[in-house]
C-alpha cells in the first residue's frame, strides 16, 4: 500500500480528501504548523486550518495554541477507537501505512515546553487511558462531585495499573471506596477546606485531574448545562515540561496533606 492509496482508505472511513492528506502528513511530521502540512502536501494552506480543525473535532488530531498553531496527531490506537465501525477492514488497511509512517520519521524525543489542548470527552478519554498506560511509578486521579470523568473503561484500567504494582491514588468522593474495595486503588478524601467540600454547584466547572510518575499533568474543566448528554469538556496537557512541574506544584500545594503528588 502506498500514500495514495491509504488517503482512499481514510476517504472510505468517512475523512474528506483534505483532511485525509493532512492527517497522513501529521503522522509523518509528528507536529507541524499548517505551512509545514502544506508544504508535505498538495493541500492549500487555506485549506490546511479548516480540516486540521474538522480533524480536531472528530478527535484525531490536538491543538497548541500557540503563534503559529500547531498540530499534532492522536496516537493511532486512538485514532483507530474513532473510527471504528463497519469498514473494520478498510480501516486496517489505511492504518497498516500511517503506522510505517510513523515509524519512518521516528519516534524520536517529541516533547518540548509544550501545552496542548484536548477538546470533547470521548477525546479526553483516550487521552487519559494513553496517559495511565504509560505509568510506571505512580497515578493520581481526582475527579469532580458527580464522578463523570471516571468512566467504567478508565475505572478498570486504574484497577489494570494498580494490579500491575503502579502505585494509584483515586481523590474524590468517598462512595469510590465501594467501587474500588476489590483493588490495590487508593482513595483519599480531598481536604477538609478544598472547594470540593462545598456543596454542589450545578455551574461547577471542575472535571477531572491526572498527574503520572510527577511529569506529565491533564486539568480538564466543563461547561456545564442542565442536559449532561450536552456538557462539553476541555482538557490540557503537558509532560516533562516547566509548565508541567509549575502545575503539579500547584496541585500539590491545593491538595495539601491529603495526598503527594
Amino acid at each position: 500500500m502506498d500514500e495514495d492509496d491509504a488517503i482512499d482508505a481514510l476517504e472510505h472511513l468517512g475523512l474528506s480528501n483534505y483532511e485525509a492528506k493532512v492527517f497522513a502528513a501529521l503522522q509523518r511530521l509528528g507536529t507541524g504548523t499548517a505551512r509545514d502540512v502544506h508544504r508535505a502536501t498538495d493541500v492549500p494552506r487555506s485549506q490546511v486550518y479548516g480540516a486540521a480543525e474538522s480533524l480536531q473535532d472528530r478527535g484525531l488530531v490536538e491543538v497548541q495554541q500557540s503563534k503559529p498553531i500547531q498540530y499534532r496527531p492522536v496516537s493511532l490506537d486512538a485514532a483507530r477507537s474513532h473510527l471504528r465501525g463497519e469498514f473494520e477492514r478498510t480501516q486496517e488497511l489505511a492504518f497498516d501505512y500511517l503506522e510505517a509512517a510513523r515509524k519512518q520519521r521516528g519516534e524520536g524525543d517529541e516533547e518540548r515546553e509544550d501545552i496542548w489542548t484536548v477538546h470533547g470527552r470521548t477525546s479526553i478519554d483516550g487521552r487519559v487511558e494513553q496517559l495511565l498506560e504509560e505509568a510506571e511509578r505512580r497515578i493520581l486521579f481526582g475527579v469532580g462531585h458527580d464522578a463523570r470523568g471516571l468512566t467504567d473503561d478508565l475505572a478498570d484500567r486504574l484497577r489494570e495499573r494498580a494490579d500491575a504494582g503502579v502505585e494509584v491514588v483515586l481523590v474524590g468522593d468517598s462512595v469510590l471506596e465501594e467501587l474500588f474495595a476489590d483493588s490495590d486503588v487508593e482513595i483519599a478524601d480531598f481536604p477538609a477546606d478544598h472547594p470540593h467540600n462545598k456543596p454542589p454547584d450545578r455551574d461547577d466547572p471542575i472535571g477531572r485531574v491526572v498527574v503520572v510518575d510527577g511529569e506529565t499533568v491533564l486539568l480538564s474543566v466543563r461547561d456545564r448545562r442542565d442536559d449532561p448528554e450536552l456538557e462539553e469538556e476541555t482538557a490540557i496537557w503537558s509532560s516533562k515540561t516547566g509548565i508541567a512541574a509549575v502545575l503539579i506544584q500547584l496541585i500539590d500545594g491545593g491538595l495539601g496533606d491529603a495526598v503527594s503528588v
